[in-house]
């Protein structure tokens, strides 16, 4: 079985085939950008959802749904680079960076958690999943994560960075599954998502990790009371940054338009976009 589930792209355009040509790896074509949303309809379906359900349904796992839905409309910007040829991804994952206190130091570390098939995953099965995959991170309790992050903890960090892209390498361009070893199937997914309103950030932008294959990091701001034009109108409104990092390689302007469509329309109608609150 192979690490992640493929099948090759089919006649590329001219500038798709120039750009995989033109950067050889994520450390140079990152892209930026940031889409404000207003979020007053977002917040009244996240209290709706908690009264009907007792759910902790959150921003974050708003966008996670917003994103995969985003990439189901536009499924160029879901693939993966392998020798210089795009491969379409048959699934859309999302990767959810998770802050915890590292049990050895006590010091914050960084963990995250995949969810699998998020277009297709109803909210109430997103938060299930989430809740249940943050309490094994932030206790230690996944055995397969905690065999991961020990035996990156015991390589030295003079050859951490050749270790990383060794795995890389054989976990995306020759796409074997390291599972035997302790090393989870297809770990980071489509896309990653970071929830830096949760550190009173309003906006960020995260870097592109470049041994694991993701060509998109959204980062969610914190959401603030700004003064917004509705009508001609000058009102209070609420808003919070979606800050993109993305690989230039896969994506470009039209794609990112595409994408930041179909987020800004799932905010500003969330029950034509995720469905009744608890539904």
């Amino acid at each position: 079985m192979p690490n992640v589930e493929l099948e090759p792209a089919q006649r590329l355009p001219i500038f798709r085939r120039i750009a995989l040509g033109t950067w050889a790896t994520t450390y140079d074509p990152q892209v930026y950008g940031t889409l404000s949303l207003r979020m007053e309809p977002a917040l009244a379906y996240i209290e709706a959802f908690r009264q009907k359900t007792g759910k902790r349904l959150t921003v974050t796992h708003l966008v996670a749904k917003a994103v995969a839905l985003a990439l189901k409309e536009m499924p160029d910007a879901n693939a993966l680079l392998r020798m210089g040829r795009l491969y379409p991804r048959r699934s859309i994952d999302v990767f959810l960076q998770v802050v915890m206190t590292d049990a050895k130091t006590g010091k914050p570390d960084l963990s995250g958690v995949t969810l699998r098939n998020v277009d297709r995953a109803t909210l109430l099965e997103i938060v299930a999943a989430t809740e249940q995959s943050v309490v094994k991170v932030r206790t230690d309790s996944d055995p397969e994560l905690a065999r991961s992050r020990g035996t990156l903890a015991r390589v030295p960090g003079l050859l951490l960075g050749r270790v990383l892209r060794v795995l890389s390498f054989l976990l995306y361009t020759l796409n074997w599954d390291l599972s035997f070893l302790g090393v989870p199937r297809d770990g980071f997914g489509s896309v990653m998502v970071t929830n830096i309103g949760s550190l009173g950030l309003e906006q960020a932008y995260a870097p592109l990790v470049p041994w694991s294959r993701v060509p998109m990091v959204i980062a969610a701001g914190m959401v603030v009371d700004e003064p917004v034009v509705e009508n001609g109108q000058i009102l209070p409104g609420k808003v919070m940054r979606l800050s993109a990092t993305f690989d230039h390689r896969y994506l470009d302007g039209a794609h990112a338009a595409t994408l930041a469509r179909v987020v800004r329309r799932a905010f500003a109608e969330p029950v034509l976009a995720f469905g009744e609150p608890g539904a």
